[in-house]
């Protein structure tokens, strides 16, 4: 690598250090401003920076795989985690949510559930999921970094220990600057992400043609949808043949499991719903979405992280994608069955950018790792301190002494987060059992304590074990049976934290009366609530049940078309396929103007 290149990238991560010192009195001064940023950050500051911070190299190696792999119909794999969640977030989740006014998910369940024995089971296993969530995300995100360095930095270190090296430059400066360190940080970065974007999206479509693409690509690749509705009836196969131009491809889509690639979108569909109806976990989304001024701002930064993530993102997959297809193909085939698509970055950065240009893209990929990251170190610490440490530890300390407090948690999670990272042996696995053990098991008690009244504490608890517990069972048992753990896993435990859940509350008292009531007219959310209705309308008989499940529900279908356009957009423009990016223009536009006056417009100011 160039002096010039090594130059750049050594200016950025100095910055990122002196913004973290320079907000750190500022950061410093409470918990609310260490981990909240005293809520008085805009909407769309926080909207980009959450933005930014999924903006991840590891997930951005993984989907240039899965686009590289099976072609259009990749667009919709995303959906696995599920993507379109911010949809539900957006219309109505991020409202309700917002109404509440604490600081962590683990405090939210005294909104809900009250002071009892139950609701302290329920803070603490929702403590423990987050804390458990934050370390699996720092696995995922150090088996990336690791890797994204190792193939594209000249020094030469093993990957665990470029992951080592980066992970403790970005804790520093989140430790020391709290949250907000993270938005200034992701804001400067996010810049730099749409800089590197554009460079590697118009690469791709100043060196190759769509005729160029077709002929390093099996027949279908280019189809989003089935050709032909017999299909859809006969598991919609994804019928991509790669035998004549990467043979060993073949292997991993067999491995992979989705040839009935029907089968899989409807699961990937129901969970998806599922997953989105119950909020947002314990995550950085969450943290973010607290921190807004208002229930109106934080619906209006979900919009905004959607409007600004998809279309820059998806041309820098897309140019990645192109430029490894036309210009690596053959080196993969001669890998054999050791091909690996995660060399093609390495080789697009390396073959196609200049002197100084590969410094500004490493810095940028750098800078998406470090967003990530430094939401994730932020967000686990505020449950350690906030419902751990003050709830059962201290009580009555001073503001200085919980943010000291904050420093060890930090540094204990990252620790913890390293120390399993050097034990993980893939991204693959990690994201497996992210998306489909831990966050597919604790959904049944997250979408039952909005919409069922009946649902309590203890079911609360109780569910949030069982698929905790079933999260780290489950995968062992299915990959020793040689079963897929994303189709087959997901089931298994929502099954046994929906049966916990469910059981579990109905055997035991329903929650306090004044706690069912006061969240119910605080929140305002709509579902299986009236009995709960009948006794706040006996106290108050003008008071106005929440009647907009219909319109929320039709807001919340055209809002995923208008997600899917944005992701498809800059695809078809990189392939250049110039119809199919005309129609979704036109959705675009369609589904803007329908969002603006049926959702936008009747924002209430709460």
């Amino acid at each position: 690598m160039n002096p010039i290149d090594i130059g750049i990238i050594s200016v950025y991560l100095a910055g990122m250090i002196v913004v973290g010192l320079m907000l750190t009195r500022k950061a410093g001064k409470n918990l609310d401003s260490y981990f909240l940023g005293d809520r008085k950050l805009s909407w769309y500051a926080l909207g980009i920076a959450n933005a930014s911070g999924m903006y991840d190299v590891t997930g951005t190696m993984w989907f240039v795989t899965v686009l590289f792999v099976y072609g259009l119909k990749g667009a919709w794999m995303p959906w696995v985690w599920p993507v379109f969640n911010q949809v539900f977030y957006m219309v109505y989740l991020s409202v309700w949510l917002r109404r509440s006014r604490v600081m962590t998910g683990a405090e939210w369940i005294r909104t809900r559930f009250g002071e009892g024995r139950g609701a302290v089971l329920s803070r603490l296993v929702v403590a423990l999921f987050a804390v458990v969530a934050c370390v699996g995300f720092m696995v995922y995100d150090f088996k990336g970094i690791g890797k994204f360095c190792q193939v594209l930095l000249p020094w030469g270190l093993s990957a665990d220990t470029y992951a080592l090296l980066f992970m403790g430059i970005t804790a520093f400066y989140v430790i020391i600057g709290g949250m907000y360190s993270v938005v200034i940080t992701d804001l400067i970065q996010y810049g730099i992400m749409i800089a590197v974007s554009v460079i590697i999206a118009g690469l791709a479509i100043a060196k190759t043609g769509r005729g160029d693409i077709l002929a390093k690509v099996p027949t279908g690749w280019m189809n989003l949808f089935p050709t032909g509705l017999a299909d859809i009836f006969t598991g919609w196969h994804l019928n991509l043949d790669w035998s004549n131009y990467i043979p060993a491809v073949n292997d991993k889509l067999a491995k992979d499991g989705w040839e009935l690639f029907g089968l899989f979108f409807m699961v990937m569909l129901f969970k998806g719903i599922l997953a989105s109806s119950a909020g947002p976990p314990p995550n950085k989304d969450l943290q973010r979405m607290l921190a807004t001024r208002n229930p109106k701002e934080c619906a209006l930064m979900c919009m905004c992280t959607q409007a600004v993530l998809y279309v820059p993102r998806y041309l820098l997959i897309a140019g990645i994608t192109v430029l490894g297809l036309v210009f690596y193909s053959d080196q993969l085939k001669a890998m054999g069955g050791k091909f690996d698509t995660e060399k093609v970055l390495p080789f697009v950065v390396y073959k196609f950018l200049p002197v100084g240009m590969i410094g500004v893209v490493l810095a940028g990929m750098l800078a998406a790792f470090m967003s990530t990251f430094s939401g994730t170190i932020n967000n686990g610490a505020s449950y350690i301190v906030n419902d751990l440490y003050k709830q059962y530890i201290n009580r009555k300390a001073s503001d200085r002494h919980y943010v000291w407090v904050s420093y060890i948690g930090s540094i204990a999670v990252v620790a913890v987060g390293v120390a399993f990272g050097f034990m993980a042996e893939s991204i693959h696995g990690v994201t497996q059992w992210l998306v489909t053990g831990l966050y597919g098991s604790q959904l049944a008690p997250n979408v039952l304590k909005w919409y069922w009244w009946r649902f309590n504490a203890y079911g609360y608890f109780a569910g949030m074990l069982a698929g905790i517990a079933a999260s780290l069972v489950v995968p062992r048992v299915l990959t020793t049976w040689h079963l897929n753990p994303m189709i087959h896993g997901f089931p298994m435990g929502l099954a046994a934290s929906t049966i916990a859940s469910v059981l579990v509350s109905l055997l035991t008292r329903p929650d306090d009366d004044a706690v069912l009531k006061d969240f119910y007219k605080r929140v305002r959310p709509w579902g299986f609530w009236r009995p709960v209705l009948e006794m706040v309308r006996r106290e108050d008989p003008s008071f106005e049940p929440n009647r907009d499940f219909g319109r929320d529900m039709v807001n919340v279908a055209v809002g995923i078309v208008w997600q899917t356009t944005l992701t498809l957009i800059p695809i078809y423009l990189v392939i250049r396929g110039y119809t199919e990016l005309g129609i979704c223009g036109l959705l675009l536009v369609l589904t803007s103007v329908f969002l603006k006056k049926n959702w936008y417009d009747k924002l209430e100011e709460a």
